[in-house]
């Protein structure tokens, strides 16, 4: 089949930890497994600018924008396109691919795409409300931004159901894909384990007030005070931080809890692996990897009931709770009661592999790529027009602005027309020994920064 060339672009990547970056990571890698060519699109952190390889020929643009807030660049609409439009012109992009309802970056990239004539895709990966003035702020653009991309993709039908009605989509044109894990890298041990009659509960989440630390907060003591033989084990960091630490302080238990830090991702199944319960306090989910990652190790899940939790996994797995710190503590006991024997971790790693693969997401995605690819162009005052949508009055200014768009991207054609853009080394197949290779003789003309992840 017909090789394609995407582009993914989100403003959370790696080095950034968490779920968006490792579905972007992970994603990537199966789909140049699968003989695609994929770069990424990301801002620059810290000393990490440029051109560089990751595993599998990975191609990553950390472009040099300064990021604003939340580890997300400010809203320019306009100023980043001509390099935006060099770097798709070099790779001969076919897809530009986004992620995340937050990023800005992603949403401008998605919009100089498609001024550009390029196909478009957008995967959503949180779950907004409608009442408070950031996620109406939020929805807003979300709305507009949306009206370039030709399909949607969310990771629960939860998530899929918020993001129809938050930007008044056309259901047809979206998707579930959901996220996956690397069960290879999440095997059980169990030899790891506290030995009886300790029990350990695993908490690995950012330490913020959407991951529910308030409820983890209450919810501690009060087990600790009912059960002796309980430890607790936490791995995170964040502004509520502080609120464990009081705890701690406060209820004396030092010798019961143990606060690890930030964890990177590659040692994540190593904390897991210690425990017996893995506990999920969020407030807001749309689909939970960390719950699917500690399946695979073997431990009984505790989880509040919220957002596309249910969805993940089976009910002999997974203990659901109202967010509320007596429905937890509740739950945390029914599954205290209920504990499996070590040796069954196993049977479930095996269920969560046949549940989640990369390479099934990555096949279902590509189906998506292959039909956005056959879908005809539409003629510019089509497009302007599809803008009313968004309002009486927004949708008129926006119109504007992909004018604008439009103008900057002609001028552009003009100033530096398309067939002069130098073209990027592109390799038919990557193979890691002809890298090697390339390396060793050094290639003219390219940057092989190579950097290595798990």
């Amino acid at each position: 089949m017909e090789r394609l060339k995407i582009c993914m672009v989100s403003d959370f990547f790696h080095p950034g930890l968490g779920g968006v970056e490792m579905h972007i990571y992970q994603l990537s890698e199966c789909l140049i497994q699968r003989g695609h060519k994929v770069i990424v699109l990301t801002h620059k952190r810290g000393q990490r600018q440029g051109v560089r390889y990751m595993r599998n020929g990975l191609k990553v643009y950390y472009l040099p924008f300064l990021p604003f807030h939340d580890n997300c660049t400010l809203p320019t609409f306009l100023s980043f396109f001509p390099l935006i439009r060099k770097v798709l012109l070099r790779e001969a992009v076919d897809i530009v691919h986004g992620h995340q309802a937050t990023s800005n970056l992603a949403h401008e990239c998605i919009l100089h795409a498609r001024t550009m004539g390029y196909h478009t895709i957008y995967t959503d990966h949180s779950l907004f409300g409608f009442a408070d003035a950031a996620c109406i702020h939020v929805n807003k653009l979300l709305k507009f931004f949306l009206t370039n991309v030709e399909h949607c993709v969310c990771v629960s039908h939860t998530n899929r159901e918020n993001l129809v009605l938050r930007a008044a989509l056309n259901p047809i044109n979206v998707s579930v894909i959901p996220n996956a894990v690397d069960t290879r890298r999440f095997q059980p041990d169990a030899s790891q384990r506290s030995k009886k009659p300790w029990v350990t509960v695993v908490v690995v989440s950012r330490l913020t007030y959407r991951k529910g630390v308030n409820l983890l907060v209450g919810a501690v003591p009060e087990i600790c005070r009912r059960h002796q033989h309980v430890r607790w084990l936490i791995g995170g960091s964040g502004p509520k931080q502080l609120l464990l630490d009081e705890m701690i302080e406060r209820e004396n238990l030092h010798d019961r809890v143990e606060l690890l830090g930030a964890v990177p991702h590659e040692d994540v199944r190593k904390v897991l692996v210690r425990g017996h319960i893995f506990l999920n306090t969020s407030l807001t989910e749309a689909f939970c990897i960390a719950i699917v990652e500690a399946a695979a190790c073997g431990l009984m899940v505790v989880s509040t009931n919220v957002g596309g939790v249910p969805e993940v996994l089976p009910p002999h797995m997974t203990k659901l709770a109202a967010p509320r710190v007596d429905a937890v503590v509740e739950a945390l006991e029914d599954a205290l009661l209920s504990l499996p024997p070590p040796e069954a971790a196993q049977s479930v790693h095996e269920e969560v592999e046949k549940m989640y693969s990369w390479q099934d997401v990555a096949e279902r995605t590509e189906r998506v790529y292959r039909e956005v690819v056959l879908k005809p162009s539409i003629p510019l005052r089509e497009r302007f027009l599809r803008f009313l949508r968004v309002g009486p009055v927004s949708g008129k200014l926006f119109i504007l602005l992909v004018a604008l768009d439009t103008l900057l991207c002609w001028f552009l054609d003009w100033w530096q027309p398309r067939e002069e853009v130098e073209m990027a080394w592109d390799s038919p197949a990557w193979r890691p020994f002809e890298v090697w290779l390339s390396i060793l003789f050094r290639v003219p003309g390219v940057d092989f920064t190579v950097t290595k992840t798990n």
